[in-house]
């Protein structure tokens, strides 16, 4: 006669079927993300309590500024992203005009000493209408 007390199996759940929903929806989302590219530098722009809307104009020098400090000129990146470089880039999309306005768009995570060299390389090349944009500050 056996007396011992007898120790019951430990439980055991089958994933079989819990795999197969994890994979069908692991595809379902794959198939529904869309993966859309921008083509547009995303910058976030500081805001403002007072900004003027400026008509759009075609003769300008847009800069933008990105969180990292890199340098784009109208829209086109530079090779590299120093006072030199900048100074001939800028040169040429003005093409030696100097009365022509800059628009700098800096994100507000980036860099001061980014926005500085903007405004020496500028000031250095006689262009005195600099604008920066900002966004309008909402809730005021």
């Amino acid at each position: 006669m056996n007396l011992r007390p007898r120790r019951p199996l430990p439980p055991s759940v089958d994933i079989t079927a819990l795999i197969d929903v994890v994979f069908l929806m692991l595809i379902f989302f794959m198939v529904s993300t869309t993966f859309d590219k921008q083509t547009q530098l995303k910058v976030d722009l500081p805001s403002a309590s007072a900004t003027e809307q400026q008509p759009a104009q075609d003769d300008r020098v847009e800069i933008t500024i990105d969180p990292k400090g890199n340098f784009y000129v109208n829209d086109r990146e530079l090779v590299t992203h120093d006072a030199p470089t900048l100074r001939r880039a800028i040169e040429k999309a003005a093409k030696g005009n100097t009365e022509l306005p800059v628009l700098v768009s800096g994100d507000r995570r980036a860099p001061l000493q980014a926005m500085v060299t903007v405004m020496d390389v500028t000031a250095r090349l006689g262009m005195t209408r600099l604008q920066i944009k900002a966004s309008q500050e909402q809730g005021r």
